[in-house]
């Protein structure tokens, strides 16, 4: 076990020894078992033994010890004022952080303080503004397996929530790789996982933790649900998803700190557990997250979706590297949102665009009058920049770990949503003037927070100055028996220097002996007898009066008192805000929406998108660009050429050919990109747009490996190919690039050939398959509905000219020599692949000459054993014409040059044999 994790092996053998204070440490980390203990002592949060060496490495921070009469403690301890940050190295390293604070003052106990964890936190369960990364969504996943299906047929439910926002989805499948895909489609942060629940399909990066399985009992987790949402029954489609829901609310309860009895593999009866891996769920309601409001359960196969490697491939929230910008992704041009909230709702919206016509057409209605109304949607762009991260706010209010200034936070959201009602009471469009409707002012809550709260308070909710003058008259009281105190204070220096004629005598005030009258050693002497010494200085001495000492306890009693109710009376403010949290919410929902159409508006007016024509999805299937062009792309260059795309139920499958760096990859990229932004509701990169919403994109674009898995290139390839084949239909949307590259020629185009007709007889999905393997163009025209398309280019002074304009029909080479020489691979290496394609030419047409057979109505077998000929080399020697296939397939703008010379002397050498 990690030796910073559970009870010090060396505390443990002697717990019962321990100081009071080293047994509080010993007991937490042994019902912390799963997280590194901050163990709160003044103003430091301290580790001991196994858990200090460890932070001390991780954090670089000094190893001291601690000593006590059961022996001697390593300890290494982090500033509580600056704590976010390493706890945030801490999680970062891969840790859990269980927070133990005082939850009593020293001076009230005789004994050692009491301590007890306030909040666990994980990667996934972040809600504090320093360690969330982004304003994006943080979400902890739970996973469960259904124990009663069969085998191969096991429901698979998945939660989501976010504990930050409140965002709380449910879904299931039969499918592995439907769950999978919604994973990759959601990213959380953490997961937690059922008893024979798949934990394989998280990610690397998400911290998976095996859950206490009674947790996910089915009893316990409907009644966890039944305790935040009225008959989940009704609510989920099946008691998997109500296990994996109960058993992540349990999980979101068990992180908020102060867990119960049961937490750690007990039952209700305290019995154990039949699994005690991992924390297990608290009961009780100290720990309920009251801002959980709404849980919605969805079926993937309502949006259109997009697995990870679709997301990676179509750029929507990670730029690839050829770009050589961090903004150069979908997501990062069409975002002008001016909230967290819009940014957030954006980003779900390409997460999962939509499907139906009617509620792409309802966004594309009010995306485009706000496109039309400039003034408005500018002034609208103005006013929404003065919302606050709502949902997270209210999120921290129901929490009580808001402060003062989050409630004015509040407050000036809420001020500005009659400026935005306003500006919508004309709208036209149906999704508007619902928005309109739905942004309830909340007067109530925004004229209780002017009243209470003063308008600048301080961060500190203890310490005073942050009730209105005239909220409460007793804390008015308070105040005043404070002020009148002072100011008597105030005046009793002018008085005791007259009464005593002393000039330079004078009255203050530090925080050890409170006030004082100073008076100087030369005028000692005046000193009255009612002046009692305090202090000596060196060049003077400090004295007191009885009825100093009365006035200061009068001011300083009544200072602590109002401090106390100030703090009850921003309590109770905070309480009656948090139980307005659905309506808060609601406007949140509103405002997001709103700032989410403003962007895709603000950016469909900067960029020339037009709006797209969307068909019903039961009609034939279609998809016509004019001029289209890929949203990223066309941002990070000075200029773009735009390009068609014409598919119809008898035009499915292109056969993009053209050398490298001619724009293959960018037209398959910009085609998908357009149908997403136009399922999202937004307008689109071309000049006209007509299409039948798909249900799935695949792409399997670019390469890569998988290291660490143990899996080549081509196998990578493969595994996604394999998951094409078997998933796609006719209303999918397909994208090939290069397909059989990782393997031999005439292994890779058996593949390709084999794939295409496969997806043009089987699968009759819409294909964009960009190749090299130029007789695949052949195949192409001997498809009922296969054409090919190619991107044009010219040679001048033997160099290539990329046009970058597609057309009808196949290229007439791969310039793969010519391209080789434009990306710097070296003129010996160059010089050299010239002369063997100039052989290999010379040869194949003699071969050509040569070969005779008869028509058949057969399609070729354009990668068989019977392409390997023999034909004559320019020496006379007989060698196979593979190997001249092989050469003219040379994809030389993706070797390094030592991968270049190494291909070429693998050639040469069969040549030579």
């Amino acid at each position: 076990m990690d030796p910073a994790l559970g009870p010090p092996e060396a505390m443990a053998e002697k717990r019962d020894e321990l100081t009071p204070m080293m047994a509080q440490y010993h007991d937490l980390c042994a019902r912390y078992d799963d997280a590194i203990v901050l163990f709160q002592v003044g103003d430091f949060y301290e580790t001991f033994c196994g858990a200090a060496e460890r932070t001390a490495r991780l954090l670089e921070i000094a190893l001291t010890s601690r000593e006590d009469s059961t022996g001697e403690y390593p300890m290494a301890g982090i500033p509580i004022d600056n704590a976010e940050s390493y706890i945030e190295e801490l999680l970062e390293a891969g840790y859990r952080v269980a927070v133990a604070d005082q939850v009593e003052e020293p001076g009230e106990t005789s004994g050692v303080v009491e301590r007890a964890v306030t909040r666990v936190i994980t990667p996934g369960t972040l809600t504090e503004d320093e360690l969330l990364a982004s304003d994006d969504n943080n979400f902890v996943a739970a996973i469960a397996s259904d124990p009663g299906s069969s085998p191969g047929e096991n429901d698979l439910a998945l939660a989501l929530l976010d504990v930050s926002t409140g965002d709380f989805l449910a879904t299931s499948s039969t499918s592995r790789e439907s769950i999978a895909d919604e994973i990759g489609r959601f990213d959380p942060a953490e997961a937690v996982v059922g008893p024979d629940a798949p934990a394989d399909l998280f990610p690397e990066d998400c911290m998976v933790t095996p859950y206490n399985q009674s947790a996910f009992d089915r009893g316990r987790a409907g009644e966890k649900l039944s305790a935040y949402f009225r008959n989940p029954d009704a609510l989920l489609a099946s008691d998997v998803e109500i296990r994996a829901c109960g058993a992540l609310l349990f999980y979101a309860e068990y992180v908020r700190g102060g867990a119960h009895e049961g937490e750690r593999g007990e039952t209700n009866d305290g019995d154990a557990n039949e699994s005690g891996d991992g924390p297990g769920p608290a009961e009780g309601d100290d720990n309920r997250l009251e801002y959980l409001t709404h849980l919605t359960r969805y079926d993937p196969r309502e949006y259109l979706l997009l697995d990870a490697v679709a997301l990676r491939s179509l750029e929507l929230f990670e730029p690839r590297a050829v770009h050589g910008r961090d903004d150069a992704t979908l997501v990062g041009v069409l975002d002008e949102t001016a909230s967290a909230l819009g940014g957030r709702k954006l980003r779900d919206w390409l997460r999962r665009p939509l499907l139906e016509p009617d509620r792409i057409e309802a966004r594309l209605d009010a995306v485009e009058e706000l496109t039309s109304a400039v003034q408005t949607r500018e002034r609208l762009h103005d006013r929404l920049r003065e919302v606050y991260d709502l949902e997270r706010l209210i999120g921290r209010i129901s929490r009580e770990r808001a402060n003062a200034r989050d409630l004015r936070s509040l407050r000036d959201t809420l001020a500005v949503v009659p400026e935005v009602r306003d500006e919508l009471a004309n709208a036209n469009c149906d999704r508007l003037q619902r928005l309109y409707e739905g942004l309830d002012p909340l007067t109530d809550v925004r004229e209780l927070i002017e009243d209470a709260i003063v308008s600048d308070p301080p961060i500190e909710i203890t310490e005073g100055d942050i009730i209105a003058e005239g909220y409460d008259a007793d804390l008015d009281d308070l105040r005043g028996t404070a002020r009148d105190g002072k100011q008597w204070i105030d005046d009793l220096e002018e008085r005791e220097r007259e009464r005593t004629g002393i000039d330079s005598l004078k009255v203050g005030y530090n925080s050890v002996h409170g006030y004082y009258i100073e008076v100087t050693n030369p005028n000692l002497e005046s000193v009255p007898e009612n002046y009692q010494r305090r202090q000596t200085l060196k060049n003077s001495e400090r004295f007191v009066t009885s009825e100093l000492k009365e006035r200061e306890d009068q001011i300083v009693g009544a200072e602590e008192r109002a401090d106390e109710r100030e703090y009850e009376l921003f309590c109770e403010v905070r309480r009656e805000i948090a139980d307005e949290v659905e309506r808060v919410q609601g406007i949140a929902e509103a405002l997001a929406t709103l700032d989410a159409l403003v962007s895709l508006a603000t950016a469909a007016a900067q960029y020339d998108y037009c709006r797209p024509e969307i068909l019903e999805r039961d009609g034939e299937r279609t998809l016509e660009i004019e001029g289209g062009r890929h949203p990223v792309v066309e941002r990070t260059q000075e200029s773009f050429v735009p390009n068609d795309a014409r598919f119809s139920r008898d035009r499915r499958l292109a056969v993009i050919t053209g050398p490298n760096m001619s724009g293959k990859s960018t037209y398959m990229r910009q085609v998908a990109q357009i149908v997403l932004l136009a399922q999202v509701g937004s307008f689109v990169p071309a000049s006209a747009a007509r299409l039948t919403p798909v249900d799935r994109i695949f792409t399997r674009v670019g390469a890569s490996d998988d290291i660490a898995g143990g899996r080549s290139t081509f196998m990578v390839e493969m595994d996604e190919l394999a998951t094409i084949l078997e998933e796609a239909d006719e209303r999918s949307l397909v994208l090939l690039d290069e397909v059989g590259r990782g393997t031999s020629t005439a292994d890779g185009m058996a593949i390709a050939q084999a794939i295409t007709e496969h997806l043009h007889d089987a699968v009759g999905a819409t294909t964009l398959f960009a190749t090299h393997h130029h007789p695949l163009t052949e195949l192409a025209d001997d498809l009922a509905d296969a054409f090919t398309l190619h991107f044009e280019v010219d040679q001048q002074d033997g160099e290539v000219v990329f046009h970058h304009e597609i057309a009808p029909g196949a290229a007439t080479g791969s310039y793969g020599v010519e391209v080789a020489t434009a990306a710097g691979v070296p003129d010996s290496v160059v010089d050299r692949a010239r002369t063997l394609v100039a052989d290999a030419d010379d040869e194949l047409e003699t071969s050509d000459e040569t070969e005779t057979g008869a028509e058949t109505d057969e399609r070729p077998a354009l990668a068989s054993d019977e392409n390997a000929a023999s034909t004559a080399t320019a020496d006379g020697g007989d060698v196979p014409t593979d190997v001249a296939a092989e050469l003219r397939a040379l994809d030389l703008a993706h070797l390094t040059p030592v991968e270049a010379l190494t291909e070429l002397d693998r050639l040469k050498r069969l040549l030579e044999e």
